[in-house]
């Protein structure tokens, strides 16, 4: 059960990271109100609208440029770039911080050289009667 939710939590917090560093751009062509071609990958189609009409000159040009009903709308989402922390970017307070933890870190999981018992050489006293059997008492 351990393993499992290790792996899992592992793996949340890689696709946490790749998420946060990944850009990605929606294109959008609306026409009028309508929403006509999207793309992520690429750029969009745009309608015949603009391509089908002439262009207008003199005073039908101005006319023209408020009947133009189609938007192109590009949304982009731009990720991290930076993720690594570099030391001199740490003030001096941080980095003591930094300095002491690990070194306390590191003292909390070295060991003794070996076991040391302290009752090795002592014997216990030899049983000359079984108290329990004799008082009844019995832990259950």
């Amino acid at each position: 059960m351990k393993a499992i939710l290790h792996k899992i939590a592992a793996f949340t917090m890689a696709l946490i990271v790749l998420c946060s560093t990944m850009s990605f751009a929606v294109d959008m062509h609306y026409c009028g109100d309508h929403l006509v071609d999207f793309s992520f990958t690429d750029t969009v189609d745009t309608c015949m609208m603009k391509a089908n009409m002439p262009k207008p000159s003199g005073e039908c040009a101005a006319m023209a440029m408020e009947m133009d009903c189609c938007t192109d709308i590009e949304v982009v989402i731009e990720g991290q770039d930076d993720l690594k922390i570099s030391l001199d970017q740490l003030s001096l307070d941080q980095q003591q911080f930094l300095v002491a933890f690990t070194y306390t870190y590191l003292q909390h999981f070295e060991g003794y050289d070996e076991n040391v018992v302290p009752y090795t050489d002592y014997n216990p006293p030899p049983l000359i009667r079984d108290v329990q059997i004799l008082d009844q008492t019995f832990l259950i």
